[in-house]
Parts: C-alpha cells; sequence; structure tokens
C-alpha cells in the first residue's frame, strides 16, 4: 500500500513567498492545495507543484471571505485528503502615506492581511483541533514589531497578526491541544509584490534592502511546519530589525522618517502592473515567485541557518563559554598564587632575623 502523503494548503500560493512555498512543499513530498485569486497564477503554480511529483489542488478564493476560506478547506479534505499544515501567506500592500490611503483602500488591506490570517487560522483549527494534530504557520514580518513608513496598513495588519496568534497559542496551550500555531517572521524580499501592489509615490516600490530571494523564507517555513516551534525569525535584517526595536525605538523613529522613504523606492526600470489590492494582477498572466531584483536578491541567509541549526549553534557556544569560564578560572587562579607568592615573600622580609 502506497504512503499516504502528508497534505500542506497555502494562501497566496501563486506569487512570491508564496509560490516559492508551495514548491518546497512540493519539493518535500507533499501534497499541495493553493488558495488563491488569479486564475493564471493558479494554473502555473499547479503546474510547477506536480512537475515536482506532488499532487496540486489550485482554488480561487478571496482569504478576505470567511466561508469561501472554509468552503476551500472542505474542498480540500475530499480531494486530497485531511490538511496536515495550513500556512497563511496571502497580503495585499501598499506604498503610500497614510493620509494618501482612502479608508476602503486600508479596510481592503487590513482584510486581506489580517483577517486572512485569522480566516485560515480558523478554517484550519475546525479540522485539526477534533484530530489533535496539525501545524499552522502564521507568516510576519519583521513589520510586525517595527513599523516603517508607507506602509501603515500592512505594519498594523502585521501587529495585528502577531497578537492575535499570541493568543490562540495560549488557548491551544490552556486545552493542552496538540494542534501547533506558529509564526515565521519575514525580511525584505523580492517578490511580484513591488511590481503590483497599491503605489501613490513618485518612484517604482522596493524592498528595503537586504533582499532575500523568496526560496530563503519557503525553507524557513517549511522547516517550521516540520519542526513547529514558537515563533523563528528568517534575514539578518529581521533579527537586527527586532532586537534594534527593543533597544532603541525612538532612535528607529529617527533613523526611519530619515531614510525610510527613500530606501523604498528605487529608479529602476521595472514592470507595473497596477494595484492588486481589490483585484488580482496574475488573473491573465502567471507572475511566478521572483520579483524584478534579482541582481540585489541574496539566495543565502545566516540567520536561515543558524535558526535552523539551533543545537549546533548552542553547543559551540557552550563549548565557547565553557572554554572562556576555564581561561577566566585559570588567570584567577594564578592571579592568587602569585598573590600568595608575594604575600610569603613580605611576611619574610619583615620577620626579625
Amino acid at each position: 500500500m502506497a504512503e499516504q502523503r502528508r497534505v500542506a494548503v497555502v494562501t497566496g500560493g501563486t506569487a512570491g513567498v508564496g509560490r516559492a512555498t508551495v514548491c518546497e512543499f512540493a519539493r518535500r513530498g507533499y501534497d499541495v492545495a493553493i488558495l488563491a485569486r488569479g486564475e493564471a497564477g493558479l494554473a502555473g503554480a499547479r503546474a510547477e507543484a506536480e512537475a515536482l511529483g506532488a499532487r496540486a489542488l489550485p482554488i480561487k478564493v478571496d482569504v478576505a471571505d470567511d466561508a469561501a476560506v472554509q468552503a476551500a478547506a472542505s474542498q480540500v479534505e475530499e480531494e486530497l485528503g485531511e490538511i496536515d499544515v495550513w500556512v497563511n501567506v496571502a497580503f495585499a500592500g501598499a506604498l503610500a502615506f497614510f493620509w494618501d490611503t482612502s479608508l476602503d483602500e486600508f479596510r481592503r488591506m487590513t482584510e486581506v492581511t489580517y483577517f486572512g490570517q485569522v480566516h485560515g487560522t480558523g478554517a484550519a483549527l475546525a479540522r485539526m483541533r477534533p484530530r489533535n494534530r496539525g501545524v499552522i504557520i502564521n507568516v510576519g514580518s519583521a513589520m510586525a514589531y517595527r513599523s516603517i513608513p508607507l506602509q501603515s496598513a500592512y505594519c498594523g495588519a502585521k501587529h495585528a497578526v502577531k497578537g492575535f496568534t499570541e493568543s490562540v497559542m495560549c488557548e491551544l496551550a490552556h486545552e493542552k491541544s496538540k494542534v501547533k500555531l506558529c509564526m515565521v517572521q519575514l525580511p525584505g524580499l523580492n517578490t511580484p509584490q513591488f511590481n503590483w501592489n497599491l503605489n501613490k509615490m513618485s518612484k517604482h516600490p522596493m524592498p528595503v534592502p537586504p533582499v532575500f530571494q523568496p526560496e530563503v523564507a519557503a525553507k524557513g517555513i517549511v522547516f517550521v511546519a516540520e519542526h513547529p516551534r514558537r515563533n523563528m525569525w528568517v534575514g539578518v535584517s529581521t533579527a537586527y530589525t527586532v532586537l534594534g526595536e527593543r533597544l532603541a525605538p525612538k532612535l528607529l523613529d529617527a533613523y526611519l522618517g530619515r531614510t525610510g522613504v527613500k530606501s523604498q523606492q528605487t529608479s529602476k526600470d521595472a514592470p507595473r502592473l497596477g494595484s492588486n489590492v481589490f483585484e488580482p494582477k496574475d488573473q491573465d498572466e502567471d507572475q511566478g515567485a521572483h520579483g524584478p531584483f534579482d541582481d540585489k536578491a541574496h539566495a543565502h541567509d545566516p540567520q536561515l541557518w543558524m535558526s535552523t541549526h539551533r543545537r549546533s549553534v548552542l553547543a559551540v557556544g557552550a563549548v565557547g563559554a565553557a572554554a572562556a569560564t576555564s581561561a577566566m578560572a585559570a588567570t584567577a587562579l594564578t592571579a592568587i598564587s602569585a598573590s600568595r607568592v608575594r604575600s610569603r615573600s613580605r611576611c619574610r622580609r619583615q620577620l626579625p632575623h
């Protein structure tokens, strides 16, 4: 009898991080359900996953619609089998000052980026809690900890995702559930987002450097799916952003106020497909995983390596700490011995002859 393949669901799975994650799951032996809006993107993601040996189920769905997400989850279990992993990636973003963003635009970005993860988590839990197993991953950002200019809706939503996820983690712990709810926080990435986000600035949007390829994020997400943990940072910039916010938030306010607007824009001649906030932009043409910044993007990340090799890092750290402690102890003993020798010498000189 053939071994039952694991089943993963990826929202926003037609482009960027979601698309790279679909392919990484397929490469790792999962069957994959792809939830997104764009028909061409769904077809392209399905073809890539199937070329990697997976069964792929594309479902056209708007994650802002809770009933549609619940229906999609039921379809996945009917056609692929019980859901083992659910990954919430889908979002909609902008590059615009808050005061230039309409309330309808702001609300829609919040509904996709925040409520999309709420809906996905709810659909997954409705199926995983009765079975008492499964992994849910909510994909966040360094901006869940440190907001930046021109992305108030996105930053607000990612902060909300973090707060929501931590609350539900506590509830699962309360009932001693074996369902694992996890977060992965990401850096700036080279994705089609920058060709189709809502842009109200004079230049083309770009990710805040350093920029990483979406496959870096996908590897981190799939690692957490197979080695669940509360939270994982991907990208060295994520680490120093989160730590910097803890140490000097007011200083970062001033720094980002001075540099944050310019650093998110480029004069690069890159395609603009229009805003995908209300309508998908991979409806007629598949955009794939990568954006227009391959020349700037890193394919490897030391932070990801450290996150996925924590035991080795801790072991090396423990050995180093032990060596340092031994060296300090030896130095201290030498100093004490020398002090005793000097003390005895002084005593001899002071004795009467």
